[in-house]
């Protein structure tokens, strides 16, 4: 054995052929950059299998290989980049801890960072914490981020920290499975398009996912708890949001801003803030089979949102159940209103009357705040039950031609949240 080779078998332990004579797994030992040395001297195709211990990070990976540590390698960058930066196609970075990056947003610092030479990168079932980025998805398309537990740093204010996962013109990315809390945003996607987010669990951040310019996309079976802001969908096309629940979020539930051709659908958005779902000029949407239960204004309609279909959803306990101001009727057909008290003589589960959730004097305490001083008072109760007996004196606005009697029922995932968290 020449010294060359008596030095690799050194440092990296006994090597193990995988099947193929390019391909080899090879165990890697903790000790002074012997993880770095082991990334120089691999092949592609190649697996280090990281024993229990500590290695240094701030290291680039430029060939496809495969790094293991079984959940016991703990991977430390070394305060300035990334701690592992992807600059290779086929590359799986699994079972590490990986802690360390700098802390500049210019270089997106992160845990793991992909280039755009990075497609078909996975990275999975890692603990990724006190980065400033989680992971950031730089330009890689078809990458994959599966089953890590991403926490962020508490160091600075919400707003300046980084987020758990960064989506920047990645095409196909796929972030499945992931638990993601305290950083700003939980999934932040900018101009891309073709990705999923799905199962995914998001707690203290400011939004568990946000869109901007990102098209074509499907966000699916997420729960967020506790965030400011649930699931914000911005100057995108074609995103479907289905059955994702939103418990306790403090300003919304769901919120589409400028966003169009969306499918809304399934989706449970209970308690918290001021408002379950926010449109504002969102057109061309369909928004059916939703829960919004709980909040101080169920649905907010505003900025000449025109165009979109709401249908099948159930309106629960909300203190306000909808907010649209217009001076003529907008018809959505088949939902269930928790405060509608109707009958239904033929038994087909339809209410016999149409139901306008607001009034006249809504309208005044949207336009003057200052009037809820009023609303005990014997003229406002006399305007409201003028309109009840005299419908013609209801001003524009929505109106359900076909109320349901009987609302959906909270999903099983979200009750069993719901139960836990009171």
């Amino acid at each position: 054995m020449n010294l060359t080779a008596r030095t690799f078998a050194v440092l990296l332990g006994t090597t193990l052929l995988a099947g193929s004579a390019h391909a080899a797994d090879i165990r890697v030992e903790p000790g002074p950059d012997a993880l770095v040395r082991a990334v120089d001297l691999a092949q592609p195709g190649d697996r280090l299998l990281l024993s229990e211990g500590i290695y240094q990070g701030g290291f680039t990976l430029a060939k496809p290989i495969e790094l293991d540590g079984s959940g016991n390698a703990h991977v430390i960058g070394t305060g300035v980049g990334s701690v592992i930066t992807i600059d290779a196609p086929d590359v799986i970075i699994e079972g590490l801890k990986l802690t360390g990056s700098g802390k500049s947003h210019q270089t997106i610092d992160s845990g793991v960072q992909m280039t755009k030479k990075a497609t078909r990168a996975i990275v999975r079932n890692n603990q990724i914490e006190d980065n400033l980025y989680g992971v950031d998805i730089h330009g890689a398309r078809d990458a994959r981020v599966e089953g890590n537990t991403i926490i962020g740093g508490d160091d600075r204010l919400m707003s300046r920290r980084g987020n758990g996962v960064y989506v920047w013109n990645a095409p196909g990315a796929t972030v499945t499975g992931n638990t993601i809390r305290q950083g700003r945003d939980g999934i932040f996607v900018n101009t891309s398009k073709k990705n999923t987010f799905t199962n995914n669990r998001f707690e203290k951040l400011r939004f568990a996912i946000h869109y901007m310019n990102a098209d074509d996309s499907e966000v699916s079976g997420n729960i967020s708890i506790g965030n400011h802001l649930g699931y914000a969908i911005m100057f995108s096309k074609r995103v479907t949001i289905r059955d994702n629940i939103s418990l306790d979020d403090r300003d919304h539930g769901i919120m589409l801003n400028y966003a169009n051709n969306a499918l809304i659908e399934g989706n449970a958005v209970v308690g918290g803030g001021e408002k379950c779902l926010f449109v504002y000029n969102a057109n061309k949407n369909i928004i059916r089979d939703n829960r919004i239960e709980g909040c101080e204004i169920g649905i907010h309609f505003t900025g000449g949102s025109a165009r979109n279909e709401i249908s099948g959803n159930a309106f629960v306990g909300n203190r306000t159940q909808i907010k649209f101001v217009s001076t003529k009727d907008h018809v959505w057909s088949g939902n269930y209103w928790s405060d509608h008290a109707a009958y239904d003589v033929n038994g087909d589960g339809v209410a016999d009357q149409a139901f306008h959730p607001n009034d006249a004097m809504d309208q005044v305490l949207w336009t003057q705040p200052s009037a809820k001083l009023l609303l005990g008072s014997p003229a406002v109760q006399l305007v409201r039950w003028a309109q009840s007996e005299f419908p013609a004196l209801l001003p524009g606005g929505i109106v359900d031609d076909r109320p349901l009697m009987k609302p959906h029922e909270l999903p099983e995932t979200a009750r069993n949240w719901k139960a836990s968290l009171q």
